[in-house]
């Protein structure tokens, strides 16, 4: 990937930053005291903490990345899916409604949600909602439109 741009966050929006982030996922307080610098990755926004790319920018949000759900252990905006879907989606394809084993009920459509394998409860990918929780689990139709995965760019992404 071509970085670009690479630049501390001023006071005012990493205050502004943080505060969403905080209110959104668990576990995040310790990023009052890291360094946090945004960067252009193949013109995704990315958002380094201590010179690591654990969050990114999609539709303007701020969401983690997979080494960012690692990191920080999040579980909100979580889909669970089957073994059977596991081959898939960490080779980018999009989720399908019968893969899916249980969904968090405040997903909406249009969300950014984690992916996460049932057996290990691992994340897989970053994905948007097609569909609300509600609807997610069924017998056909996609459910979410994969758009970072373990293996991609992003993952591989080396400061």
């Amino acid at each position: 990937m071509k970085v670009k741009g690479r630049v501390q966050l001023r006071k005012s929006d990493r205050k502004k930053l943080l505060e969403d982030l905080k209110k959104r996922f668990n576990g995040l307080e310790v990023l009052e005291n890291s360094r946090l610098e945004s960067i252009k990755a193949d013109e995704i926004p990315v958002l380094l903490v201590d010179g690591k790319p654990f969050f990114f920018q999609e539709s303007g949000v701020w969401f983690p990345t997979l080494k960012g759900v690692l990191e920080y252990n999040i579980d909100r905006q979580v889909v669970v899916v089957d073994m059977g879907a596991v081959r898939f989606v960490v080779n980018g394809a999009d989720i399908m409604c019968p893969g899916i084993v249980s969904a968090d009920p405040n997903i909406a459509e249009g969300d950014l949600v984690i992916i996460k394998e049932e057996g290990h409860n691992k994340p897989l990918a970053i994905g948007k909602a097609l569909l609300e929780a509600s609807k997610m689990i069924a017998d056909s139709g996609k459910a979410i439109k994969s758009i970072h995965y373990v293996g991609d760019r992003l993952w591989n992404l080396e400061i």
